[in-house]
C-alpha cells in the first residue's frame, strides 16, 4: 500500500491596506480540503523587511511550502520564495516584479491604474518615537477601486480595518525574482483597477505563469474565495503528483 504524500503547507500573504482577513474564506476551503494554513501580518515595510519576516515564516514549517500572495504581497513572495522548501508561487491580483524592479514601476508601465490617484500620504509615529511616511487608500474611492464586486457593507468593513503601506514597500527594489526558478500561477483579475490587466498578462508571460482569469475586482480573494483556492490546490496538486 501507498501512502499518499503529506500536503504542503499553503502559506498566504497578504497586501498593502489589509490584513489577513481578506483570505478568511479561502483559509476555510483549503482547511476543509485538509491542507495546513498559515496566513502572517505582513509588516508593510518595504520588500526587505517584509520579506526577512516572511523567511522567519518559513523557517518553523517542516516540509514543502506553496506561497500564496494578494497585491503588493506579490513583491514580497517574489523575493522570498527562492527558500528551498517553497515549490511553488500563486498570484493573487499579484504583483510579480523582476529582480531591479519596485512595485511602483509595475503600476506604472501600463495605463490604467487608479492607484496614484486613490491614494494619500499620511505620517505616523511608530513606537520607537520616530515618524514615517505611509500611504492610504482615501475612503471615498476605497469600495469603487478596490472591492467593486464586493458588497459595500464588507467592503466598509475593510476601510475600516486597512493597514497602512509603508512608502519603501512601493519603491524598494527586488534583489531577486524567485519565479525564475518556481513554477507560478496567477489568477488574473478582469475588472482590476490597481492592476491594470495588461501588466497582469505581461508578468506572467514573463514568468511562465499558469493563468487563471476571472472577472473579478483587486479583491479576488473577498469576492471570488473559491477561484483563489482552486489555483492554490492546483499548485499543491502539482508538486505531490
Amino acid at each position: 500500500m501507498t501512502l499518499a504524500a503529506p500536503k504542503p503547507t499553503i502559506v498566504l500573504l497578504h497586501g498593502a491596506f489589509e490584513d489577513a482577513s481578506i483570505w478568511n474564506r479561502v483559509i476555510q476551503r483549503l482547511q476543509s480540503d485538509g491542507y495546513p494554513v498559515i496566513a502572517p501580518a505582513n509588516p508593510l515595510q518595504g520588500v526587505s523587511i517584509d520579506a526577512a519576516y516572511l523567511r522567519s515564516v518559513l523557517d518553523r514549517i517542516e516540509g514543502p511550502v506553496i506561497l500564496a500572495a494578494h497585491s503588493y504581497g506579490g513583491a514580497v513572495i517574489t523575493e522570498a520564495g527562492a527558500d528551498p522548501k517553497v515549490k511553488a508561487l500563486v498570484y493573487a491580483a499579484a504583483v510579480m516584479p523582476a529582480a531591479g524592479e519596485a512595485a511602483e514601476q509595475l503600476i506604472d508601465r501600463f495605463p490604467g491604474s487608479s492607484f496614484p490617484t486613490s491614494t494619500e500620504p499620511v505620517t505616523f509615529t511608530l513606537p520607537d518615537g520616530t515618524s514615517g511616511t505611509y500611504l492610504l487608500y482615501q475612503a471615498d474611492k476605497f469600495h469603487s477601486q478596490v472591492a467593486a464586486d464586493v458588497p459595500a457593507s464588507e467592503a466598509a468593513l475593510m476601510l475600516a480595518t486597512q493597514r497602512a503601506m509603508g512608502v519603501a514597500a512601493l519603491t524598494e527594489k527586488l534583489t531577486t525574482a524567485a519565479w525564475t526558478t518556481k513554477p507560478s500561477y496567477q489568477v488574473s483579475t478582469l475588472q482590476d483597477l490597481a492592476i491594470p490587466l495588461a501588466e497582469q498578462r505581461f508578468e506572467a508571460e514573463r514568468a511562465g505563469a499558469h493563468v487563471t482569469e476571472v472577472d473579478s475586482s483587486h479583491a479576488v480573494t473577498v469576492s471570488r474565495p473559491d477561484v483563489v483556492a482552486d489555483v492554490i490546490e492546483q499548485a499543491a496538486r502539482a508538486i505531490t503528483d
